[in-house]
């Protein structure tokens, strides 16, 4: 190979790798990052994925995420559940596989959606199917939270809930292992 040829491509090469690595250094956080809940009982792993938006000074709910309309819960991909373990879920009867969860945010009562198509983007979803819709049970946080969590309590004995956090709202359902 040309010594001049080669010099250019190592050089070339030597300055793209600087690129890249300046454009790793300068990059920001993802607005809303990726996030796990899981807990095992019995051996068997119980885990939610999802992305963890943030509130940046946005009324949320009533707002952003408006009540009486399906939330992805979360933002980005659809919201994940798997389980190894044969759950109930609220009153639904939930086996080991993989879900998709939406919420139906309210004034009042809550939704928890348990949805069977799995890996779609979080606005995709498709009522016909859905597994189970559960009531949940909402409460007002003493103080606002500011990033998003969806967090499965640690099992006591076959028992634990499902919690959805975000501004000042709570809102949970009992979840068992059968």
């Amino acid at each position: 190979m040309n010594t001049t040829l080669l010099r250019m491509s190592c050089a070339t090469g030597i300055g793209l790798t600087a690129l890249i690595g300046m454009q790793a250094q300068t990059k920001k956080p993802m607005p809303s990052p990726p996030a796990e809940t899981s807990q095992t009982v019995d051996g068997k792993k119980v885990s939610i994925h999802y992305n963890a938006p943030s509130m940046r000074g946005r009324k949320i709910f009533g707002g952003l995420v408006p009540y009486d309309k399906l939330w992805r819960t979360g933002a980005n991909e659809a919201t994940s559940l798997k389980t190894e373990a044969n759950l109930k879920i609220g009153t639904a009867t939930v086996p080991a596989g993989s879900y998709t969860l939406y919420t139906l945010p309210s004034t009042g009562t809550w939704k928890l959606i348990i949805n069977k198509q799995t890996g779609q983007w979080g606005t995709k979803y498709d009522q016909s199917q859905d597994l189970a819709r559960v009531d949940m049970k909402k409460k007002t946080l003493s103080s606002p939270q500011e990033v998003m969590s969806i967090t499965l309590e640690p099992f006591q004995g076959k028992t634990s809930s499902l919690h959805v956090r975000w501004e000042t709202t709570d809102v949970s359902v009992p979840v068992t292992a059968e």
